[in-house]
């Protein structure tokens, strides 16, 4: 079934898209599937903690100001993925740079939970 464009008259029909699971035909394997998304740029960060508040507070911090937050300096830190923890780790030095060695990752079911 095709329709027009309302601005010029033109047909236009409706793009059809395989299915770019693991059970698509043709014998391509979800490897090849995977290669669709390498390039997708996401936002990795890495949550020591949190605090909420005023912007009154917020304004009154200084250079050497000390804000606590809510988690102890032993806890792991989380490991997101545009705002989707997946997984937990540890703080690390190498070579005067900071890393983080991962102890927990999430499992898959558990990361789609957490992107709806």
């Amino acid at each position: 079934m095709s329709t027009v464009d309302s601005t010029n008259g033109t047909p236009v029909a409706r793009a059809q898209f395989g299915d770019l699971g693991p059970n698509t035909s043709g014998g391509a394997s979800p490897e090849m599937n995977l290669n669709l998304i390498l390039d997708v740029m996401v936002t990795l960060s890495l949550e020591v903690g949190r605090l909420q508040m005023t912007v009154r507070e917020l304004l009154q911090l200084a250079p050497g100001a000390i804000v606590e937050l809510n988690r102890l300096a032993t806890e792991p830190l989380d490991v997101l993925v545009n705002g989707v923890r997946i997984a937990r780790g540890e703080l690390v030095v190498v070579e005067e740079k900071f890393g983080i060695r991962l102890t927990d990752v999430v499992s898959p079911a558990e990361r789609i939970e957490g992107v709806g």
